[in-house]
Formats: structure tokens, sequence, C-alpha cells
């Protein structure tokens, strides 16, 4: 008798569409119906923006949840995922745009505090190996707000203590590291980012990013000016490193004062989620997002999954809600076939809306076509 196939779906969010583990409970639907025996591992995952406490929680990590001040300070709910001495926090759950209602951005004003916040609940209930995932911030304020959270104070040239947020960092003159959280000194930070921005300059965390928070061309300046005065005063030699802007400078502040350090997003997720272990015994992985276009290539999950798999020589098909990639450019990255919604469903609007009932239709596709 033949063996069942193994197959692991390993997709990460569909985003405006479906969450990561709704895509691939969508898709593990539509292989059972066209081929029963097959077994089947759902392991959503994500590059450490959003949805990363949700591919960790799926995987059966216990939820944290927590009360901190969101970008602009309002108090609200939020999560971290937990296994041993491990925690996964995710800025973007925390202190993310996508949490902000447009009319209500704040580019100068808004601040990484409740990241903080976070951070410390995660190390004083255990935590001692804290994972970051960087993405998806509303603030540009260099980290400044997350370490505050942790009992750094950020004082101006008459020892007063400055509020949070980016712009007022202009007045920054010196930094008492006397307070800071004793748990910091016997905890590891891995910062889970796919972006190399320094934080300074044409390619820093104010010129790409402070735009996409609602910073005009005059906040954009005040925002580079800050942090050029954030970076003299707190570390200058980090802020050239790969990573330092990521998340509005949060980077920068978690590498020079967390003594963090930077990896790719997706390595950290796999690695900590066994991902090569379940390879050994794997058929077939299936991976995807939303859009796979040329940005996925640089560092993004699907790829992630796709290079990791290779390794292991499992075949990998990706599935997107479109792609922007040729045939030539998708065998390329590694995969072995392509399955956008978008030849089911070319109206955009529909295909999201109905992305789920399409993904169940691809499911069914790829198992006739590849498990057969």
């Amino acid at each position: 008798m033949t063996p069942a196939a193994r197959v692991i779906l390993a997709p990460d969010k569909f985003k405006g569409s479906l969450a990561a583990p709704e895509v691939a409970a969508a898709l593990a639907d539509g292989l059972r119906r066209s081929a029963p025996e097959t077994e089947i591992r759902q392991l959503p995952v994500a590059d450490g923006g959003d949805g990363t406490v949700e591919a960790f929680v799926a995987a059966g990590w216990a939820r944290v949840e927590v009360t901190a001040p969101g970008p602009t300070g309002v108090p609200r709910r939020t999560s971290y995922a937990r296994h041993g001495a491990t925690a996964v926090v995710e800025l973007a759950s925390v202190v993310g745009l996508s949490i902000l209602p447009e009319r209500r951005l704040d580019p100068l004003g808004a601040s990484t505090y409740g990241l903080g916040v976070v951070l410390a609940h995660a190390m004083e209930h255990g935590a001692t190996d804290i994972v970051l995932g960087l993405g998806g911030s509303a603030s540009t304020d260099g980290g400044a707000g997350m370490v505050q959270a942790l009992g750094v104070r950020v004082l101006d040239a008459d020892a007063r203590e400055l509020p949070r947020g980016g712009a007022v960092l202009t007045r920054a003159a010196r930094l008492d590291r006397s307070g800071l959280h004793p748990g910091v000194a016997e905890t590891t930070f891995t910062l889970a980012c796919d972006v190399d921005n320094p934080l300074l300059g044409p390619t820093g965390a104010a010129a790409v990013y402070g735009p996409q928070k609602g910073a005009g061309p005059a906040e954009v300046d005040v925002l580079e000016s800050a942090l050029g005065t954030w970076a003299q005063l707190v570390g200058p030699e980090f802020a050239r490193l790969p990573g330092a802007g990521a998340a509005g400078g949060t980077g920068f502040g978690a590498l020079a004062v967390l003594g963090a350090r930077v990896r790719s997003g997706i390595e950290v997720v796999l690695e900590l989620l066994d991902f090569p272990a379940l390879l050994a015994t794997a058929t077939l992985v299936v991976t995807g997002e939303g859009s796979l276009d040329r940005q996925s290539l640089h560092g993004k999950a699907p790829v992630g999954v796709c290079a990791a798999a290779r390794k292991a020589d499992v075949p990998v098909i990706a599935v997107a809600g479109r792609t922007l990639l040729t045939p030539d450019e998708i065998r390329a990255a590694g995969f072995a076939d392509c399955y956008a919604l978008a030849a089911l469903e070319p109206d955009p609007e529909r295909s999201m809306a109905e992305a789920a009932s399409l993904l169940r239709r691809v499911g069914a596709r790829i198992a006739a076509d590849r498990l057969d």
C-alpha cells in the first residue's frame, strides 16, 4: 500500500482578507475533499509582523493577555505568546499602525511605550528569551518609548523628563539608564525583522517609513532630526546597523539599550515552530501570502518557508491571492508551482471577499495535481 502523503500547510496571512490560520484551514478543507487520506499539518507562519503571535498560538503556545498603551497612549488589550521561558511579542499588535483608524494617525507623537510595558510583563512572568517581531509600527520614536517604559529616563537640558513621541527627541540631552528594568540583564532579545534599513538617512526610518504613518515632508525632516539627536545620545554606532531603522527605529532602541540581535523574521519563526524537524517526514509543503511579488523575494515568509523546505528536498507549492512574478521568477525562487486565486476570480474585491472558498478550491486542485 502506498503511504499517505504528508502535507505541511505553512501560509502567511492574506492581508485584508484572512489570517494565516484561516488560510491554512481553508486549504486543508480543500485537500481533504480530494485526498481524504492525506496527513495534513497546519502550521501558519509569519515573518515578525502582524499575525506573528497568532501563528504561535495556533501552534499551541499559550496566549498571555495584558493591557498596555497603544501608539497614542490609549490603553487596550493585547497579547503575546509564551512557551516555557520563551515569549514572542509582536510590536504590531501593541503599538501598530493597523490598530489606529486613519484619522487618528500621530506621526510626531506616537510612541512605542506600550511595547515596553508588554516586554516588562513578559520578563516579570518568567520569560528570559524574548523574540520581538518588528513591523507595522505607528511611530517613529527610535524605540525611545519602549525603553522609557522599561525604566530609562530621557531628559532635556534642564534635567526634565521628556514626554513620549518621536518629535520631542530633538530636545533630548541626557539618558539616565540607572532605572533600567533589572530583567533586561537576564534576558536575551532577538529581533525578528525582514528589513535592513539603518536608522538615519535616505533609507532610514523617517525617510522611508514616516510617510506611511502620516508624516508629510516637513514632519519627516523633524523626525529625522529627532532621531539624529537620539542616536548621538544613545549610541551612534548602532544607528548604522542593518535593521536599526525597523519599526520606526525601534530596532535601534532594542540594539543599543536591550543588547538585542537582529535575525530574519521568518527564520526565527520557523526555528521556534520546529519546522525543520517536521520536514523530515513531509511529502509536500504549501505556503503563500496575499500578494506574491518581488517584495516577497526579500525575506518574506513564503520564500523563507521555501528555502527551508528545499534544503530538506521537499517540494514547495505557493498559493497567493495574486502573483506579480513570472513563471521563471517563481521557479527561480524555488517553488514547484504557484496557484493564484486571481485565476479563479479576477475581480480583486470579490477574490478577497471569497478567499476562503477560493482557497478550498485551490486545495482540492493541489490534491488532484500533486497527490494523485
